[in-house]
């Protein structure tokens, strides 16, 4: 069985930093894409950032810079750095496992972790 367990959210004040961690099991992990995405209040769900079994990195626009997203194929763990937060940083962010070696897109998810709540406010 399939699972991704998120960890590491919380309350953070502007310009702070978070670790995001996600925990996979259940498949071989060092041979898929694993993507980050967020769904703030009210919101849709909004690709964060993705990487490949390679090692091929992509972020988007809005966290370019400031996020990094690292995979550690021994520990089976994605991980997401998140330096300089914004209040509009503010939303549930979930791990997902594509079923593709190559993309990250959302397109290819075949599995959703449950997702970890960081919001950032002073």
């Amino acid at each position: 069985e399939v699972q991704l367990v998120e960890s590491g959210g919380g309350l953070v004040q502007p310009g702070g930093s978070l670790r995001l961690s996600c925990a996979a099991s259940g498949f071989t992990f060092s041979s898929y894409a694993m993507t980050w995405v967020r769904q703030a209040p009210g919101k849709g769900l909004e690709w964060v950032s993705g990487i490949t079994a390679g090692g091929g990195i992509s972020y988007a626009d809005s966290v370019k810079g400031r996020f990094t997203i690292s995979r550690d194929n021994a520990k089976n763990t994605l991980y997401l750095q998140m330096n300089s937060l914004k209040p509009e940083d503010t939303a549930v962010y979930k791990c997902a496992k594509s079923s593709k070696n190559w993309s990250p897109s959302v397109v290819y998810v075949d599995y959703w972790g449950q997702g970890t709540q960081v919001t950032v406010s002073s």
